[in-house]
């Protein structure tokens, strides 16, 4: 079987004057997500041309690694350029263009990428860089979308409380941001937990809150409480010296007025003070918090 957008190990068949023919090798590719079901991923030819200009002496019974994609002429052809974006991976491609019909993306091939107005999650410009997953459009020929959740992976091995760098591709008021995890896999850092805010395209470090039992991931900005602590009373204690030793902010205080005024959880501001409150740095009070005279 000969796989339409997708790296494959194909076998020369045969060799002629304007390239070589190609059959499958056999080899079995790894499964893509369930997006992709229902698209159109193979080509109805039992062998494929791989042009004269892409041989570099080969023999019949080479094998070699191939895709095979759509010519200008909408012709399945194939060739050792392997391209920054296929079916089943994401990729950050840049923007060589934007006309009527949308932005056209450099993804190696001498055909560029299309990526429609419709695929677009925000405007993008000549030479911006954007984040992308490779579908095929109702009439089988390959474009870009920046409509990511569907396609990203939930197979990686990371476990709870791994640190890891993703890159954040949409922020829904409802959800919060969703993260390309390594830029490939499915990570949300819930809204409860957007102590500030972030954007599309911002890379970001987090800590692996959990993993759901489809194996999407639960993401943190925030360290393990107990790690975490040490920052949010520095936090809270330059704070206090900067409005001169007291704030009007207290373990009643609302989580929505503390979070505005520090960008910290309730819980995690009622640890920090509790922890300064130990250590004799401040007093808390029915107004408020007070350093303590030293």
């Amino acid at each position: 079987m000969i796989y339409l957008c997708r790296t494959q190990q194909m076998r020369v068949d045969s060799l002629h004057d304007h390239g070589a023919y190609l059959v499958d090798a056999g080899v079995e590719l790894p499964p893509l997500p369930a997006a992709y079901d229902g698209a159109k991923l193979t080509v109805d030819a039992e062998r494929i041309l791989l042009p004269t200009n892409q041989l570099s002496g080969e023999a019949v019974g080479d094998v070699v690694s191939v895709f095979v994609y759509l010519d200008s002429s909408d012709r399945p052809i194939a060739t050792k350029l392997l391209p920054k974006a296929e079916f089943g991976l994401t990729a950050l491609l840049t923007v060589k263009q934007v006309n009527r019909v949308g932005a056209f993306l450099d993804w190696g091939l001498p055909k560029d990428l299309l990526l429609p107005y419709r695929e677009q999650t925000r405007p993008v410009g000549e030479g911006d860089e954007v984040l992308v997953a490779v579908y095929p459009d109702k009439s089988g020929r390959l474009c870009a979308t920046m409509k990511l959740y569907p396609y990203l992976r939930t197979d990686s091995t990371h476990k709870k409380d791994d640190r890891i760098t993703g890159r954040v591709y949409e922020v829904s008021d409802n959800f919060g941001a969703f993260v390309a995890v390594e830029d490939c896999y499915s990570g949300l850092v819930p809204k409860k937990d957007l102590f500030y805010p972030l954007a599309p395209m911002q890379q970001i470090e987090a800590r692996v809150a959990g993993v759901l039992p489809d194996g999407k991931l639960t993401l943190s900005l925030r360290e393990k409480a107990y790690a975490q602590m040490d920052g949010d009373s520095a936090l809270i204690l330059s704070a206090l010296r900067s409005a001169g030793g007291f704030l009007p902010y207290h373990d009643k205080s609302s989580a929505e007025a503390i979070k505005a005024r520090f960008s910290l959880g309730k819980n995690a501001f009622k640890r920090a003070i509790g922890h300064l409150y130990r250590e004799r740095l401040i007093t808390i009070g029915e107004d408020g918090i007070r350093l303590v005279d030293r």
